[in-house]
């Protein structure tokens, strides 16, 4: 599923037209479209009769007839799968719903696309789910929309940098077995960003944060009570432990005021505290910060771990 460098392209390129101002609230219809073109064209490639089908397309369109609360999604494909949930993502006017649709059916593609790939796809040189999930995260920068498909969900971004240079390590190496519950509190922490629930956003934060120290004290075999320890004595562990380098003396007391003072203060005085008879707005500058700085601790943890 190739995408072309076509002459348009270039031009806008040249004319400095691509700029990193991204949209949360607008789906184009040509964005869909391509979206289309390339669910399709991950289908056609690894085609294996009805079961594919079904996987890629009725389960998508099963879930969303079930949380919206209809027996279907449009007024003409009614058990046609394909062409339903497809149908669905081109004409719903609603951005949040378009969203949906594309989540679950590139869920799809990660989880039972991949099963079918590996089984018959890459003999053929069918089309990877990675390539369609590359494909998508494109088309989404292509059309400056902030969101990317990464850790089987779709997440919202705000710099192309900082999602690349903490974001999608911070999952990649939480994608680890050993950190499953700091994996999916992070996710969740994007989610409740994504949606602006900016107060739970934080506290997933910190929970992700926690996750990470529990898991590599118990891997390292470093006494701790899992059911107690919060983050500051965490931290103490951690660093009674000397899980910074030796060499990096001159920096751990920055450090531990980051680690202490960042992630945990941050929560506590915006989240983790009754709010009074007014209630506290979280805005979402706070929880970006609160995102990035959860994100840049946990790689250098677990980097220096070594665990992974």
């Amino acid at each position: 599923m190739p995408l072309y460098d076509i002459y348009s392209k270039r031009q806008k390129r040249l004319r400095g037209e691509n700029p990193e101002v991204f949209t949360y609230d607008k789906i184009p219809q040509s964005l869909k479209l391509q979206i289309i073109y390339i669910v399709n064209d991950f289908v056609d490639s690894n085609y294996l009769g009805y079961e594919i089908h079904e996987q890629v397309y009725l389960k998508p369109a099963y879930i969303l007839c079930r949380e919206y609360g209809v027996h279907k999604l449009t007024g003409t494909y009614k058990h046609n799968y394909k062409y339903e949930i497809l149908g669905f993502l081109e004409i719903t006017p609603e951005p949040e719903k378009a969203l949906d649709a594309i989540e679950l059916l590139f869920q799809r593609i990660d989880l039972e696309g991949r099963a079918a790939y590996r089984s018959y796809g890459q003999l053929r040189g069918a089309h990877s789910p990675d390539e369609a999930i590359d494909n998508l995260n494109t088309r989404f920068r292509e059309h400056a929309i902030g969101y990317a498909f990464e850790g089987g969900m779709l997440i919202r971004i705000d710099s192309t940098y900082t999602h690349a240079e903490i974001i999608k390590p911070t999952l990649a190496l939480l994608a680890n077995p050993s950190f499953a519950g700091a994996n999916d509190e992070y996710l969740t922490a994007h989610e409740h960003y994504r949606h602006g629930r900016n107060k739970e956003c934080l506290t997933e934060c910190l929970k992700a944060f926690e996750s990470t120290m529990k898991t590599i004290c118990a891997e390292k075999g470093w006494a701790f009570d899992p059911s107690k320890d919060a983050a500051n004595k965490l931290i103490q562990i951690c660093f009674a432990n000397d899980l910074v380098p030796s060499f990096m003396q001159s920096h751990i007391t920055a450090l531990r005021s980051v680690l202490e003072n960042g992630i945990t203060t941050v929560r506590n005085k915006l989240s983790g505290h009754g709010q009074g008879a007014v209630p506290r707005e979280v805005d979402d500058d706070v929880a970006r910060y609160a995102l990035n700085l959860t994100g840049s601790n946990i790689i250098f943890l677990v980097e220096q771990s070594g665990i992974v």
